[in-house]
């Protein structure tokens, strides 16, 4: 159906029916607007909970990768963002495919919808204007045709009565009235034959208003209005293809979120568990019994000065109770502020630092010689080729980095050492059989220090320190152990007792006053702890001894100097 042969004589209302399908296509684009704001906001709020729930540095949660499940959740957020981009992109889509189109297209609309309506005012007032004429010129024949009339009686009686009077006065007003009726006629011809042509015009005018030009302009208005509907068809099919575009991209975060929901195990976090947390220390040996009716014995032990009454065999090792103890190295461990060779951790923990540690280094170490490779390279083909650069000008970082890979190469020493020590003092099976037949032979000898045997004097874990303190103590004993401590003020020549022994860890010169030299590994007695300054004096015989810096040595104090 057309609207110009159907609804020729509807043209308001096509006005107020288009003017409505505008303000429909109107609506219709906020609403994607306000649907591609929420697929904004939506994904904003989404990268907000991932980013909230993601892993903070330097926090225990990153300690957390290390289980399957924490890393699945972190796989799972990861994926999340992701998920959020994909409704990003539904955003995005929707404002440039349909919004932001649909804009433009309303301009071009409400623009060609105002050109048709212009023209078919235009020819709606040309018609008009043309009944107006016909109006006006079918009035003018009328009103002449009735003067005709009139002029015709008028002339007809002037006539009769000159017929029977015969004057000649009257004859020539007769033959005025003929004249003026024959002009009226002639007026009134003339009105016939305006008005014949105005109606002829008019009809053809309306013919061509009624059938050509107001339903090519309807034509154009129905063309106008399909397009637009069309037009709504297209941006609901994309409105709907925007979503279904990133279906695969969101199935495969959803993919991803079930693959690593599929990757945790709970054996692999299980056995995680004992490698975060195992101390390497054996489950504690037997109680031994404590006769209190021996006390004699008992207190001849514990008030002697000797050291031989402290002494126990190198190889035999109580088990401490350490799930009873109460750590105060939880505190440095906290803070991250345990020594550098992280001696405050169980043998076990401590030896995977320090392999990590040394593997850091390692890579520290080749980081630097693949740049003095590079540069030592650059160098050549400076010496080859002068004019593209001064090899003098390398060896200043070339010097820098050897520097660096020494520093390096010093430290890998250190933490090799305490690693060697670790693994060394690691217990294995051998050692726990040598331990029980040990036990087993000495049986009959009854401890008289248990309580300081299963716990550490500071509570931290030194069980191996102790031991080797102990053998060393076996090794080379203190000849003047038993000396009683006296006040230098009163014999300054007097020889200071023993209070432990301790290990050199790196070699001291010992050139100042006061000093005395040491090398890397050499084992001596301590006779005074370091008091705040840095400093700690020890002995190596009856007539060598001096300070070393504290932190050359690693100090292994007796029992009782630790008491008192």
């Amino acid at each position: 159906m057309s609207w110009g042969s159907e609804l020729w004589d509807q043209f308001d209302n096509l006005e107020k029916h288009t003017q409505w399908g505008i303000e429909y296509l109107e609506k219709y684009t906020k609403f994607v607007k306000e649907r591609s704001e929420i697929e904004t906001n939506y994904a904003k709020q989404i990268r907000n909970l991932s980013k909230k729930y993601q892993p903070k540095k330097n926090s225990r949660e990153e300690e957390e990768s290390k289980y399957t499940f924490c890393r699945a959740f972190l796989t799972t957020l990861n994926e999340l963002n992701d998920y959020a981009g994909q409704h990003e992109v539904i955003a995005e889509n929707l404002t440039s495919q349909i919004v932001s189109e649909l804009s433009r297209y309303l301009q071009e609309l409400k623009s060609e919808r105002k050109s048709h309506f212009h023209d078919g005012r235009k020819a709606q007032q040309h018609i008009e204007s043309s009944w107006k004429q016909l109006e006006s010129s079918k009035k003018r024949f009328e009103r002449d045709c009735k003067e005709a009339d009139r002029a015709q009686q008028y002339f007809e009686k002037m006539d009769a009565d000159i017929n029977v009077t015969k004057a000649d006065v009257e004859k020539r007003s007769s033959h005025k009235a003929r004249q003026q009726a024959q002009m009226r006629h002639q007026m009134a011809s003339d009105s016939k034959s305006d008005y014949s042509a105005y109606l002829q015009k008019f009809n053809q005018e309306q013919n061509e208003h009624y059938f050509t030009i107001i339903p090519n302009i309807f034509q154009k208005l129905q063309d106008m209005e399909e397009k637009r509907i069309e037009r709504i068809g297209v941006c609901m099919t994309t409105f709907a293809d925007v979503d279904r575009q990133v279906l695969p991209i969101v199935g495969k975060c959803l993919d991803g979120m079930t693959k690593a929901a599929e990757s945790i195990e709970p054996k692999t976090d299980s056995k995680q568990v004992v490698e975060s947390y195992k101390s390497g220390f054996e489950p504690p040996g037997d109680v031994e019994f404590e006769d209190y009716g021996q006390a004699m014995k008992r207190t001849a032990s514990e008030t002697s000065l000797s050291r031989e009454g402290k002494e126990k065999p190198a190889g035999k090792s109580k088990g401490k109770l350490w799930p009873f103890i109460k750590n105060k190295n939880k505190l440095s461990l906290k803070l991250g502020s345990g020594p550098e060779d992280f001696s405050h951790l169980p043998p076990e923990q401590r030896r995977k630092k320090l392999q990590a540690k040394l593997d850091e280094l390692n890579k520290d170490i080749q980081k630097e010689m693949d740049q003095r490779d590079a540069l030592t390279k650059m160098k050549d083909v400076y010496v080859k080729n002068p004019q593209m650069g001064d090899p003098a000008s390398v060896d200043p970082r070339l010097s820098e980095i050897s520097q660096t890979i020494e520093k390096l190469q010093f430290e890998v020493q250190k933490f090799e050492g305490w690693l060697a020590e670790v693994e060394e003092r690691m217990p294995s099976k051998s050692d726990t059989q040598r331990r029980s037949l040990y036990e087993t032979q000495n049986n009959t000898a009854v401890s008289n220090n248990c309580a300081q045997d299963r716990e550490s004097p500071d509570g931290s874990y030194t069980e191996e320190q102790n031991s080797e303190t102990q053998v060393k103590a076996n090794i080379a004993p203190n000849p003047t152990s038993t000396t009683p401590e006296f006040d230098d003020e009163f014999d300054d020549e007097e020889t200071l007792p023993t209070i432990g022994t301790c290990k050199a860890l790196y070699p001291f010169e010992g050139h100042n006053e006061g000093t005395i030299a040491v090398a890397e590994g050499e084992l001596l007695f301590v006779i005074e702890e370091d008091k705040g300054d840095g400093w700690t004096r020890v002995r190596r015989n009856e007539d060598e001894e001096g300070y070393v810096p504290t932190s050359y040595v690693e100090v292994y104090l007796e029992t009782n100097a630790k008491d008192s």
